[in-house]
């Protein structure tokens, strides 16, 4: 069973950055894709963003893509997601995410097998 847990959510101002990390337990962390989901209130879970097993391509939601960077590293079986000129619209709980098989456009769409608690990012003045 894989475990995930994030960290780095927190308020921002419009325009401000944040990194969030997840520490990925439980399986061989380079067998994984991993990515990051968020949810907004009153909205359901979109994909954000992915990133393969090598951690040679990365996959972003198009509202995302330029500002968010999803990286992971292999040898402490951790990845992050560096937030920068965050939007109120950005406001979610993120939650870290990982896969053992797939493809962008099965986890765009139908998401990933497990998930962890979330970290909660709000963007207000």
């Amino acid at each position: 069973q894989v475990q995930l847990v994030e960290s780095g959510g927190s308020l921002v101002q419009p325009g401000g950055s944040l990194r969030l990390s997840c520490e990925v337990s439980g399986s061989t962390f380079s067998r994984l894709a991993l990515g990051w989901f968020r949810q907004a209130p009153g909205k359901e879970r979109e994909f954000v963003a992915a990133i393969n097993r090598s951690g040679g391509s990365t996959f972003y939601e198009r509202s995302v893509k330029g500002r968010f960077t999803i990286s992971r590293d292999n040898t402490k079986n951790t990845v992050s997601l560096q937030m920068n000129s965050l939007e109120p619209e950005d406001t979610a709980v993120y939650y870290c995410a990982a896969s053992k098989g797939g493809d962008p456009g099965n986890w765009y769409n139908n998401g990933m097998a497990y998930y962890g608690k979330g970290t909660l990012v709000t963007v207000s003045s």
